[in-house]
């Protein structure tokens, strides 16, 4: 037998398992790398996280990406050389994280890599019936694994898609694991660049699990400060926002696009939301003069009143608890008008289930990694739209 594939077999009968979970969103804010101690699987899923870095990423690495992401017309010679400098800025990272936290790679059994998304196209968006869902996320596995002499488990969304999902969200799955409430229905609420959530119900309830996109999150407001004000990459404690006032007839032009209509669960990404569809409904309404200011209150005000009307069909008798993570989470401005819009639900901090707050995403990943070697897809629950009972990612060996 292959020693590499022994090796995995070992591994997948351990007890519990060593993981390196890393995420990078479309924000493009950095690479989260989470070191993670996984007990167990499936239901009995434990987890402990043993260190986390936020790696920031440099100007270059962002102009890099931006010059691919999300672009319809793209030079694919500098999609293959992306593909694997990529993979090999993100094992250098790595590999720094392990320096620093004093750990040995030989300790590590496994990395989970997310990878850099940057196109996605769901039918539901490009309307093509012939090529059905599709995604694609870039930063080889190969290269991690070879550079780091780990195992490596990455393409995580490309098997969601091949069971029959829409390759996002991938978060409700490790939210089912850790997250399930016996006497609270609970919401997963994640804004990063695009908003999504989990929705998981209390035993009893006439609502089936499922997950999905809900919406611009920060995506618009920070596209929008990059343009409009010296390049600065967000708009920090929500000082812009909250200098503003929101613009109703913007703001009303901006919800009437089709993609607010269509019933959950559903995917997006920056390829609907970005600056052309503010400038569209700009025009629309009349407000092309509108200061900026004004723009990022209204902007503010979108991705609050999307996740609060996604939120509030499902009210029901059961409590409800919502957990919010993401970038959106250290904006106070969204955080307040959304638990204005839903005064009876209870906020949380994942922290409350040893879940760091920042590094949840990247934890979910490391989960998505032990289900893939040591989990049983017969742990998730069957005919959940988008949410098939499958387990997913590839594997790249070092050698």
């Amino acid at each position: 037998m292959n020693q590499q594939i022994e090796n995995l077999y070992a591994l997948a009968g351990k007890p519990s398992r060593c993981i390196i979970g890393l995420m990078s969103g479309t924000s493009l804010d950095g690479l989260d790398v989470a070191l993670c101690n996984i007990e167990g699987s499936g239901t009995n899923t434990k987890v402990k996280m043993r260190a986390f870095e936020s790696i920031a990423y440099d100007a270059t690495f962002k102009a890099e990406v931006r010059s691919i992401f999300s672009v319809r017309q793209v030079d694919l010679q500098k999609i293959c050389l992306l593909n694997k400098w990529i993979g090999s800025r993100h094992a250098a990272f790595i590999n720094d994280c392990l320096e620093k936290w004093e750990v040995k790679a030989e300790s590590i059994d496994l990395i989970a890599s997310h990878g850099q998304t940057i196109y996605h196209a769901p039918l539901a968006l490009h309307q093509q019936t012939a090529f059905g869902n599709a995604t694609l996320q870039i930063g080889d596995g190969d290269e991690i694994a070879v550079r780091t002499g780990i195992i490596t488990i990455s393409d995580f969304r490309q098997k969601h898609i091949s069971g029959g999902g829409e390759g996002a969200p991938l978060a409700a799955y490790g939210d089912f694991l850790l997250f399930k409430d016996d006497h609270a229905d609970v919401i997963l609420l994640n804004i990063g660049g695009i908003s999504n959530f989990s929705f998981i119900p209390a035993p009893g309830s006439v609502v089936q699990m499922f997950s999905t996109d809900v919406g611009p999150g920060n995506t618009l407001m920070d596209a929008f400060v990059r343009r409009n004000f010296n390049g600065m990459p967000y708009d920090e404690e929500a000082k812009i926002a909250n200098s503003g006032k929101v613009n109703e007839a913007l703001l009303s032009a901006l919800q009437a696009d089709e993609f607010f209509n269509v019933p959950l669960p559903k995917t997006t990404g920056p390829e609907l939301f970005n600056l052309d569809f503010v400038g569209a409904a700009q025009r629309k309404s009349n407000t092309l003069r509108l200061n900026a200011e004004d723009i990022m209150a209204t902007l503010n005000a979108l991705t609050a009143t999307t996740i609060v009307n996604a939120v509030l069909p499902l009210k029901s008798s059961k409590p409800l608890r919502v957990y919010i993570t993401g970038g959106g989470a250290r904006n106070p401005l969204l955080v307040r008008q959304i638990k204005a819009g839903l005064p009876w639900a209870s906020f949380h901090d994942s922290a409350e289930k040893n879940i760091d707050a920042d590094a949840k995403e990247a934890i979910l990943f490391a989960i998505l990694a032990n289900e893939c070697v040591a989990g049983n897809p017969a742990s998730y629950p069957k005919g959940i739209k988008n949410f098939p009972a499958i387990s997913m990612g590839k594997i790249s060996f070092p050698s």
